[in-house]
């Protein structure tokens, strides 16, 4: 049985008064039909007929600061929302939200209408890169807005963004420690990917912005997923999926991998086997990971393997699956013995 599905309902940004230079969802949604309570429930109908067994499934409103929206439109997309979860067809509310749309009488809202998790698109923690990509609000704003939504008891999200304006691998670095300190239950990590009708698209095709390379996303990316991981935070997303960019308009430029987590995650495995590999003399080597984990251990596109082979030719590599393992551990074993 699969253990978690996500019904996605994408809402536009309506009410949403700032212009944040990595968005164009203004633009998008003045070219759309607005989503009515009955687009809101064919969209739930249509996935629960497709699911199957499914140990948790949430409904999640993506796509625009959820809590900006008039009130009216939140009240009718929540009770919908609502009577699926009060009808045992569904077991979560999930939604996504500004920091600086968080209040006492917004969660009391929310927790009416049996909402549970709430994800603050964060971006950064650093001031200065709040106020050079037009996010409209400091870092304090955050601090507050999720310490009121863990007074209530829901489960809070932090999203990131990586490689925006004035960002720096110290500004990485210091946003995760701060995001740790505040304590989410999960996390995502977004490289940054530069879109059509953007302030951000502007800059960059008149050369006052350059866009992380793909091996600095991934050395920022991983810098910030190691410190999160080791507090314990789930992250539960590592870069845009295709069907992203699809609501944001397409991919211009920047560090958009369709695996991007799976280069992230590769680059740690390759590392924590390099440093055993280092003590093995010569001879057969057998390298283990369990079944998910075992494409990390390989790199997206063999890339692992191909590093191994070039760096220690003097070894015989096997890549074994040993499901006794957890997830991300790696273990070498030479003529049998472990290291």
């Amino acid at each position: 049985m699969k253990k978690h599905a996500i019904i996605p309902i994408f809402i536009p940004h309506l009410g949403c008064p700032h212009d944040c230079i990595f968005c164009n969802q203004k633009k998008i949604t003045a070219r759309q039909a607005p989503v009515t309570g009955e687009d809101v429930t064919r969209t739930i109908d249509t996935w629960l007929t497709t699911l199957g067994d499914v140990e948790t499934v949430e409904i999640a409103f993506y796509g625009g600061s959820f809590t900006a929206i008039p009130i009216e439109e939140q009240r009718q997309y929540l009770a919908i929302a609502k009577g699926y979860k009060d009808a045992g067809k569904v077991d979560k509310i999930h939604l996504s939200t500004r920091p600086d749309y968080i209040s006492r009488e917004i969660l009391d809202q929310l927790a009416e209408f049996g909402t549970d998790t709430i994800e603050l698109g964060v971006q950064s923690l650093d001031d200065e890169v709040l106020r050079r990509s037009g996010r409209g609000h400091d870092a304090a704003v955050v601090y507050r807005s999720a310490e009121m939504i863990k007074d209530y008891g829901f489960e809070l999200g932090i999203q990131l963004m990586i490689g925006l304006p004035g960002d720096t691998m110290e500004t990485c670095i210091y946003s995760a420690k701060e995001t740790v300190k505040i304590g989410p239950e999960i996390a995502r990590l977004y490289p940054t990917v530069v879109i059509q009708e953007t302030a951000l698209y502007d800059m960059w095709k008149a050369g006052t912005y350059v866009p992380l390379s793909e091996e600095e996303a991934v050395a920022r990316t991983r810098a910030m997923y190691e410190i999160l991981t080791d507090a314990g935070i789930n992250i539960i997303r590592v870069g845009l999926k295709s069907s992203d960019l699809i609501h944001e308009g397409g991919d211009i430029g920047g560090s958009f991998h369709p695996a991007f987590r799976q280069l992230v995650e590769g680059d740690i495995a390759r590392d924590r086997i390099d440093r055993q590999l280092g003590f093995v003399p010569g001879g057969k080597v057998d390298i283990l990971a369990n079944s998910r984990s075992f494409s990390n251990m390989i790199g997206n596109g063999g890339r692992n393997k191909k590093f191994f082979l070039d760096k220690y030719p003097h070894l015989s590599i096997l890549y074994k699956v040993d499901n006794t393992l957890q997830d991300g551990e790696y273990v070498v074993r030479s003529k049998g013995e472990k290291l």
